[in-house]
């Protein structure tokens, strides 16, 4: 396995004493409401009250500033007080935000992972073994009857599309400055198929980037008229066109120019199919591809993080794919997407990683 630097540090050796291991075992166990608990302390603003006072505060102050009872505040008190999130001062019964509860209150990364844990996956997290042994995402039944997360995007309901895209959006925009920089600065890109373009955010970067470039977004139609209804009356909205398409269908091929387009687009898009379906859908993507098309794969491929809470959260997400999303997709490794672009007819050109929030881009050209 190849691992970076920090993740085989951690990953090869073993860390914790038998106490601390007993320890995280049983916070395993536990692990539900100890979400919930961390959930509500920052809903109910206790975690923001004791970070922004100056001695910390009693369970009675607590309680006449929240305006919870104190059955309720006592309980989430002594759960986050086990749960690391908060300390008391033994003596004067004053409690304070530890460094666990700063990060759960202020890191950015954490709050859009906490939304998209409780609105998209947590029910569903239900049915993991289901989905696990019969291939297909079990726990997305309790929103709708389709067979994956992406038909049902549109119909959602809204606080559940909001904390779907701010997560997705929350990892893919951190790295568009300098993914503009590799795909326009470092190459002559006239014309972009941008492959599952979503709400048309990269495009619009895209033509807000550079004057001339027209984009092409293919995606199914259902997402096409989300994009539309969304770009509309935005600068450069009139280069940017939609093609409607089921990229799962092995006979939906891609649209072609007579000179091929200069580049080919897919942002945190191939996590979302299994193996097999990545190669079918770079197979057909070499086919709209000339020897100067280059096709740009921007994932959070987990084993080439920096730190070590990033590869945490990536096979994490893997089992939102498995529950929730389609039920055959991970966020893979480069063992894994190297495997699918080679069987692809296709060959790695160059490898940027360390992008945004974990991010790398593979370049990749026709054999």
């Amino acid at each position: 396995m190849n691992l970076s630097e920090a993740l085989k540090k951690r990953y090869t050796r073993e860390q914790m004493s038998a106490r601390e291991a007993q320890r995280l075992a049983e916070f395993i166990a536990w692990g539900p409401v100890v979400f919930q608990a961390s959930r509500l302390m920052v809903k109910f603003g206790i975690l923001e009250l004791l970070r922004d006072s100056e001695r910390g505060l009693t369970r009675k102050e607590i309680v006449e500033q929240t305006g919870l009872s104190d059955y309720a505040v006592k309980c989430l008190l002594e759960a986050s007080l086990c749960i690391g999130t908060i300390l008391v001062d033994a003596e004067s019964d004053r409690f304070t935000i530890s460094k666990v509860g700063w990060f759960l209150l202020n890191d950015p990364a954490t709050k859009v992972n906490i939304d998209f844990n409780h609105d998209v996956n947590y029910e569903g997290w239900f049915h993991l073994e289901e989905s696990l042994k019969e291939g297909y995402p079990a726990g997305l039944k309790h929103f709708g009857n389709w067979p994956t997360v992406y038909e049902g995007l549109s119909s959602l309901p809204k606080h559940v599309q909001d904390s779907w895209f701010g997560f997705d959006h929350f990892y893919s925009d951190s790295s568009f400055p300098e993914a503009l920089e590799i795909v326009f600065k470092k190459n002559k890109t006239r014309t972009l198929y941008d492959v599952g373009g979503n709400t048309g955010k990269w495009a619009l970067r895209c033509v807000a980037y550079d004057s001339v470039v027209k984009v092409t977004i293919l995606d199914l139609p259902q997402q096409i008229g989300l994009m539309q209804a969304n770009i509309e009356g935005k600068t450069g909205a009139e280069r940017i066109s939609g093609y409607g398409i089921n990229l799962l269908d092995p006979k939906a091929k891609f649209p072609t120019m007579q000179e091929g387009p200069d580049a080919i687009w897919m942002s945190q898009f191939l996590d979302c199919f299994s193996m097999e379906e990545i190669v079918s859908i770079l197979s057909r993507a070499s086919e709209a591809m000339t020897a100067d098309t280059r096709l740009y794969i921007m994932e959070t491929l987990w084993d080439r993080q920096r730190f070590e809470p990033a590869a945490f959260c990536l096979t994490m997400t893997s089992l939102y794919f498995t529950a929730i999303a389609n039920g055959n997709s991970k966020m893979y490794n480069t063992e894994d997407m190297t495997e699918c672009i080679s069987r692809a007819g296709l060959e790695i050109e160059e490898i940027y990683d360390n992008l945004g929030q974990g991010h790398s881009i593979i370049k990749v050209k026709k054999k």
